[in-house]
């Protein structure tokens, strides 16, 4: 290999690990809320922690709050909260869990959370 190929590797590599020392600092075990029902599991092809990998590089400097894996407009994907230190609200990455792409990213406001959680917990209450 000639030494070009070798710095640009090493150099592609480094930044590639500068993305993802967030991830790394929260240590083997991720310490965020995860969802991931054992049914839906069966069927990804990404690991989570490589889906998380994807989410990190998306959002640069965030730390995952939550992921949740689930079928949205027919599929599979791990949909990811990342907090940015500074900024109100919350990014929200969803990564295809059978190619482990990007689907897609937004913006969610701090009372659009609010709302979402709201109507996510009056959903799942028992009916009475």
């Amino acid at each position: 290999m000639t030494r070009s190929i070798k710095q640009t590797l090493i150099s592609a590599a480094l930044l590639a690990g500068a993305a993802l020392a967030p991830l790394a600092a929260q240590g083997p075990t991720p310490k965020y809320k995860r969802d991931l029902p054992a049914k839906l599991l069966k069927q990804a092809k990404v690991a989570e922690v490589d889906a998380a990998k994807t989410a990190m590089t998306r959002v640069p400097n965030a730390r995952i709050e939550a992921v949740e894996l689930e079928n949205e407009g027919g599929r599979l994907i791990y949909s990811y909260e990342l907090k940015v230190p500074g900024k109100s609200g919350i990014e929200e990455v969803n990564v295809n869990a059978k190619t482990g792409s990007v689907v897609n990213t937004e913006h969610e406001s701090a009372a659009a959370e609010g709302k979402e959680a709201k109507a996510e917990k009056s959903a799942k209450k028992p009916a009475k």
